[in-house]
């Protein structure tokens, strides 16, 4: 079965017109293109580059963050000074007003950040799509045709399931977690919680289960494997499952496939294809991920003032942002994955 199974990938992928393997390397999308380097033989470099510009064009998002949070802190602030008055109704008032009032000041930009999710997750599909086929006829061409369309058929599979959930499912259901928050909070519903909990729960176990399936079925065929310097893995797998919330424990396992490949690579397609990937990914990653850490820093900071509902609803709002902040890491770490396998294949 096996057999039959790669060589009807084969004949797919022998199907492709002979013009598909002289096809040039895709352009980087509008929004990558002012992040891209101006050479892109060297992917440390390469990389290098793009973070230093995307670092230094965050500004405004880390100031919006900072007005957002210290705006949601003094909310809470208040809330407790005015609960220091005698009378139980007073404080139940109270907490409600300042519920539905951080609501209101954090919706909206969080809003904003998830349609930034998603125009990034869409574009960094799409140039996947053009993208693979590029590196499919590059490997292929090389004698890995029966790798390059196995390759093909799963990075292609999973990258079209991969996108699909998070844009059609895990996204829409933030805005499920967010508005059962909201509304827990300022009620004060066991049962609105509960369920809360449960959409937090399911999309956490959506987005592992794929990444798990992904990882595996790589291992299976694999090219997952390899050896380099101890030290330099460890270290890799350590920042990835720090950095990102929720998967990172996941992504830092496939780790070693980019230390082991993307540094001796010499494919022209796959170096460029990484950096245009990072260059579409950089910018919202690191715009999600400051509002991410200043919420669980305003929470913390709120919690000193009282276990109260106004401040369970700052961490609920910052938990959504780590849910976030691991679909767009699972979405673009997973394109890298896609890359440097068939890179790993070719000389």
């Amino acid at each position: 079965m096996r057999k039959l199974i790669i060589g009807l990938l084969c004949l797919v992928l022998l199907a492709v017109p002979v013009c598909a393997f002289e096809e040039e390397i895709p352009p980087a999308p509008e929004e990558a293109t002012d992040l891209m380097p101006p050479e892109t033989e060297s992917f440390a470099g390469g990389l290098w580059f793009i973070t230093k510009n995307a670092v230094s064009r965050i500004s405004p998002a880390v100031s919006e963050a900072a007005a957002v949070c210290l705006g949601a802190f003094a909310v809470v602030l208040l809330g407790a000074v005015m609960t220091m008055f005698p009378g139980s109704k007073i404080g139940e008032l109270t907490d409600l007003v300042c519920t539905v009032a951080i609501g209101l000041l954090l919706l909206q930009p969080t809003a904003s950040l998830i349609r930034l999710a998603v125009d990034t997750i869409t574009e960094i599909c799409e140039y996947q799509k053009l993208l693979l086929p590029v590196l499919t006829a590059g490997l292929a061409a090389q004698g890995g045709t029966a790798s390059a369309a196995a390759l093909y058929a799963g990075t292609a599979f999973f990258g079209s399931l991969m996108s699909t959930a998070v844009e059609k499912l895990l996204l829409p259901l933030v805005y499920v977690f967010l508005a059962l928050a909201v509304a827990g909070a300022a009620l004060g519903q066991k049962l609105l919680h509960e369920l809360k909990d449960f959409v937090k729960w399911l999309m956490t176990w959506l987005l592992k289960t794929v990444l798990y399936v992904f990882t595996g079925f790589m291992a299976v065929t694999g090219v997952i494997s390899g050896t380099t310097d101890a030290v330099a893995v460890k270290a890799a797998k350590l920042t990835i499952s720090g950095v990102v919330p929720v998967v990172g424990g996941i992504l830092s396992d496939a780790s070693e496939t980019v230390l082991v490949s993307a540094g001796a690579v010499k494919n022209a397609a796959g170096i460029y294809g990484l950096l245009v990937a990072a260059a579409l990914g950089i910018t919202p990653f690191l715009s999600i991920g400051i509002r991410y850490l200043m919420l669980k820093f305003t929470g913390a900071v709120s919690a000193v003032l009282g276990d109260r509902k106004p401040v369970k609803l700052i961490s609920d709002f910052a938990a959504a942002m780590g849910l976030l902040l691991g679909m767009t890491g699972a979405v673009c770490f997973l394109f890298f994955i896609s890359a440097v396998c068939f890179m790993k294949g070719m000389n």
